[in-house]
Formats: structure tokens, sequence, C-alpha cells
């Protein structure tokens, strides 16, 4: 069974939520505080978390920073204002999703079930797993890319996303095109999400300068394919 950790400083959250997350087979734990969270993940295996914007110790934004310099764990972000910055905020730092207080936990449940359908589901049937330009690897396999032999730390969505625009390299992909494909249901359309994710993956790939943006059109890698 899945295990999901949840991350908010509600004491009266975390046991319904758990109760309710059981219903479709998934173990929900939760914890108040930032510290104990983070201790949770460096302890034990964990397939998403879910964390608060307002938290003690540290908030949300800053605790997201601090899983992602040790690893690439789904994140949900739950914004009790549910205003546009505090999205921005969240995807910049590395979330992969985001869910304004208050909230259906059915829809909770769902954002969840979506990252982590979209994280395990195995890649399109190709004749090869891994993808060879100039510069850069990537391996659908093992979900690991390299510039210039050098890995890259990706997180899910980063991955999902740069995997698509090398399939095939010079496809023009329309911020919805690239929404309805990442996200795998019918959620709130959020094109900024995409130009966020997009402007992250560009920083780690540099210096490559592969992903462009085609005016009133969307994205596309524009790389060369290595070898003969």
């Amino acid at each position: 069974m899945p295990r999901i950790l949840l991350i908010d400083d509600d004491e009266h959250l975390g046991a319904p939520l758990a109760s309710y997350f059981a219903r479709f087979d998934y173990v929900l734990e939760s914890t108040t505080r930032p510290s104990d969270g983070l201790a949770k993940l460096r302890a034990g295996s964990y397939d998403a978390a879910i964390l608060d914007v307002m938290l003690p110790e540290m908030d949300g934004f800053a605790l997201c920073r601090e899983i992602r310099k040790e690893s690439d764990i789904p994140i949900v972000m739950l914004t009790a204002r549910g205003e546009v910055m505090d999205r921005v905020v969240g995807l910049e730092l590395g979330a992969d999703d985001y869910l304004p207080k208050p909230f259906e936990p059915r829809e909770l449940v769902a954002r969840v079930q979506t990252i982590l359908r979209r994280q395990r589901s195995a890649p399109p049937a190709q004749p090869a797993q891994r993808r060879e330009f100039d510069g850069l690897s990537i391996d659908l396999d093992k979900r690991e890319v390299l510039r210039h032999g050098e890995r890259v730390e990706l997180t899910g969505t980063e991955f999902e996303l740069l995997a698509l625009l090398a399939d095939p390299p010079g496809k023009v992909w329309s911020r919805d095109d690239i929404l309805n494909r990442l996200r795998g249901h019918e959620a709130e359309l959020y094109t900024r999400a995409v130009d966020i994710v997009i402007s992250r993956l560009r920083k780690k790939l540099e210096p490559l300068d592969c992903i462009k943006t085609l005016r009133n059109a969307g994205y596309t890698l524009a790389v060369g394919k290595s070898g003969p």
C-alpha cells in the first residue's frame, strides 16, 4: 500500500484524512511539525508528501525547498488562501501540484493518485528506452538524465515533461497539451504552471539551451541526436 506523509499543523486533520485515504488503499501518516516530517522522510519510505503552507518552525515553502535538496518525492502543497502567488512559489520550489484550502478529501486523493500514477506509469513502447542527443541523455527506464555525462537531479514532473518533449524532439507542444498529458485527469487548467516547470527544467539543463519557446504555439526540444 502506498504511504503518504501529511505535514499540517491542524491536529484534527490527520486522523480523518487517514481514515479517508484508507478507503482507497493508501496509508496516510501525519505530523504537525516540519522537523518531525523531515525526520520521518529521512527514516522511512514514502510515496508522496502533502505540505501545508502555514506551518510552525518553517513555512511550507521552506520545507518544500529542504525536501527537494534530498529527494524527488512527489509533493502536493495545501495553500490556505488559494492565492495564485502561493501556487507559483510552490511550483517554482519543486512542488508537483497544489490544492487550495478548504478542500474536498476526494479531490486530494485524486491529486495524489494522479501524480503517483504519472510517476509509475511506464513510458510508451519505443524501440529504445534511452534518448541520446548532443550533450543530453535521457534514460526512460532508470528515469535518469545526463547533461554532458553529469547526472541531473529532476523532480518527477520535470522528468515527465522532458521525456514528453523528447518524444519526438522537434514536436511543438502547447501548454494545454502538456497539462493534459501531465495531469492525467480533468482539473483546473493552470497554464502558468507549465511555464514554471519549463523554467526550472531550463535552469537545471544549463549550459544546454535546448528547450525553445515558440510564441503563441508552445514549447519544443531543439537538440540534435548524437551518433550516426
